[in-house]
């Protein structure tokens, strides 16, 4: 039979000595090597998806402050017609438009129940002048125009005597009918 194994010497025994054996030592490092693979998988692919959150939240980030700013600005128009449409001048002519007039003076009543003041019936004030078209406009030409200017000749749109009126005409209706009056005069 063979003789058992000689003894390694010098340099092959040192080499041996640091040369682990495959024994179960490494069956041991089997499972702790996965262990470590499997974190650093699991690692990488929770940093994945945490960046793509990341990047359809910056997304939607982006698109609210794009409707921010537009809602923003449509405010802001809005506010700027509300503005417009409550200043006084542009409120007393709506509500000439709507045929509202001036309230008179008011009445109040008193804690005790008694009237104080005496209150006066609004009344719409005269109609204010308004530009008349000139005779070259309308239809009928012998017509004659609702308001003469002091020259005698009837004035344009722009305040300029039109060429068709330059030359006065008579006009019979108006021989026989009084001449027109003015309220206080």
């Amino acid at each position: 039979m063979s003789e058992p194994a000689a003894p390694l010497k010098g340099r092959a025994a040192r080499l041996a000595r640091l040369m682990p054996s495959t024994g179960p030592s490494t069956a041991a490092r089997t499972p702790f090597v996965l262990l470590v693979v499997l974190l650093l998988g699991g690692g990488l692919i929770t940093l994945l998806l945490l960046n793509s959150a990341l990047n359809e939240g910056s997304f939607r980030l982006s698109e609210l402050k794009r409707d921010t700013t537009e809602l923003t600005d449509e405010q802001q128009a809005l506010q700027r017609d509300v503005d417009s449409r409550s200043q006084p001048d542009a409120l007393e002519k709506r509500a000439r438009e709507l045929g509202m007039v001036p309230g008179g003076s008011p009445a109040f009543l008193n804690p005790d129940g008694t009237v104080r003041g005496k209150p006066t019936e609004a009344t719409a004030p005269p109609p204010s002048p308004s530009p008349t078209p000139s005779p070259s406009a309308s239809p009928d030409a012998d017509a004659p125009a609702a308001g003469p200017s002091a020259s005698g000749a009837s004035a344009g749109p722009s305040g300029s005597p039109s060429p068709s009126a330059s030359v006065p005409q008579p006009d019979p209706a108006a021989e026989n009918s009084p001449p027109p009056t003015s309220p206080g005069r």
